[in-house]
């Protein structure tokens, strides 16, 4: 199988360097060097093994608060399509070399052996194990805007190369034998559950208990994606407002600088707070964060008022009250952008007013559904085999060639 990357857009022209020969349909090579396109091509590398193309300035982490430039480099076939929006480049290569990619650059190709592992299994199984594509999901009336993104249609490929889909960043983070050796030793395995592949849902940290699928997407509970204390097996009887202002005992609940160098690529290791955060506003600022991320003037903001929170204390529908009327927004990723120029952590948070500002203390980093990145990678350092960690994040599902 062969997986399709869309990895950029441009307007006219796209530069890349070529790192090897490659050749067109007609048979034309194009030799090492810089290259200019403006129309559409396919190049097929000449030698799959050794022959690479870099792309400079290519945006990750779009939108979030790590959202950067960087020069990446890629194995398999270039593709550049002509559509009435410009140029899409796209990567074309198979599915193992796809996973290889991703799981250095999900986490880390320095991640101990048995991360990797997990991450293999479930990066293969988000690949096929979603239901039909399909574009944001929205209930919106009076007063409320309710919004959830699955995995949407991308019409010229299968995936993307960013965090919106997974992360797959080439081969310019997988610099690890350890990666490949990962791939190789769980090669074809999915997680199933009754037999059907998982949508393996993950996230970086989940801030100390996992989140249950419906409080960030649909309203149906997929019994694999539940949630739980993220910790050796413990009772957990706090309210989700008293746990989100502690700082409990959990997996992801780590401040080994050595680990954490080792399990998160380089921007990741600058957000430290990722367990516990805290972020402040004026109420003048969070009118204006509203105005601009929903299109919607409430003037300044009087109060936020948490209406339902999931299991975590991931909040998925909020009330937003400003001096010229009210909002209630939602799900978790809808009241993430709207209250930060990138997007907050998570919408595990508490609210608290403090010399007029708003101070939102939060817990986790991401959605919270499924695998804990930081909590597996934890799990996977103290010897636990992936098997294992599989089982401890996806309830009653099992790892199967």
């Amino acid at each position: 199988m062969n997986v399709a990357v869309g990895l950029m857009e441009a307007q006219s022209s796209v530069e890349v360097e070529l790192l090897g020969t490659f050749r067109d349909a007609s048979g034309k090579q194009y030799g090492p060097g810089r290259h200019r396109f403006t129309s559409e091509i396919t190049l097929s590398p000449a030698d799959i093994s050794s022959c690479e193309f870099a792309l400079d300035d290519m945006t990750i982490g779009i939108g979030f608060h790590w959202e950067r430039k960087e020069r990446q480099v890629f194995r398999g076939a270039l593709r550049i399509l002509k559509r009435q929006s410009g140029l899409t480049v796209i990567n074309d290569l198979p599915l193992e070399e796809y996973v290889t990619s991703v799981i250095s650059s999900e986490m880390s190709a320095s991640c101990p052996l048995e991360l990797l592992k997990a991450h293999a299994v479930i990066s293969r199984s988000w690949l096929k194990g979603q239901g039909p594509v399909r574009p944001p999901a929205e209930r919106d009336a009076s007063h409320e805007i309710i919004r959830w993104y699955g995995r949407e249609a991308h019409p010229d490929f299968d995936v993307c190369a960013d965090d919106h889909c997974q992360r797959y960043q080439g081969i310019t983070k997988a610099f690890s034998p350890a990666a490949a050796d990962a791939v190789r030793a769980t090669a074809g395995q999915m997680l199933r559950y009754n037999g059907s592949i998982c949508d393996a849902r993950f996230s970086k940290c989940c801030g100390g208990i996992t989140e249950r699928y419906s409080t960030a997407w649909e309203d149906i509970e997929v019994p694999y994606l539940k949630s739980f204390y993220d910790g050796p097996p413990q009772s957990c009887s706090n309210s989700p407002e008293t746990w989100i202002r502690s700082d409990p005992p959990a997996y992801c609940n780590t401040a080994d600088t050595s680990l954490l160098s080792r399990i998160l690529p380089g921007f990741d290791q600058e957000t430290r707070d990722f367990y516990r955060w805290r972020v402040e506003y004026p109420p003048e600022e969070l009118g204006e964060l509203v105005r601009s991320r929903l299109n919607v003037d409430l003037g300044r903001i009087t109060d936020l008022q948490p209406l339902a929170r999931g299991p975590s204390g991931r909040i998925f529908r909020l009330k937003i009250v400003g001096d010229r009327g009210y909002l209630i927004v939602g799900k978790e990723l809808e009241i993430r952008r709207a209250l930060s120029r990138s997007h907050l952590y998570s919408s595990a948070f508490v609210v608290d007013r403090e010399a007029g500002r708003f101070v939102l203390r939060g817990a986790g980093w991401g959605h919270g559904v499924g695998l804990c990145q930081i909590g597996a990678a934890v799990m996977a350092s103290q010897g636990q085999p992936y098997r294992e960690i599989l089982t401890h994040y996806y309830p009653g599902a099992s790892v199967i060639a």
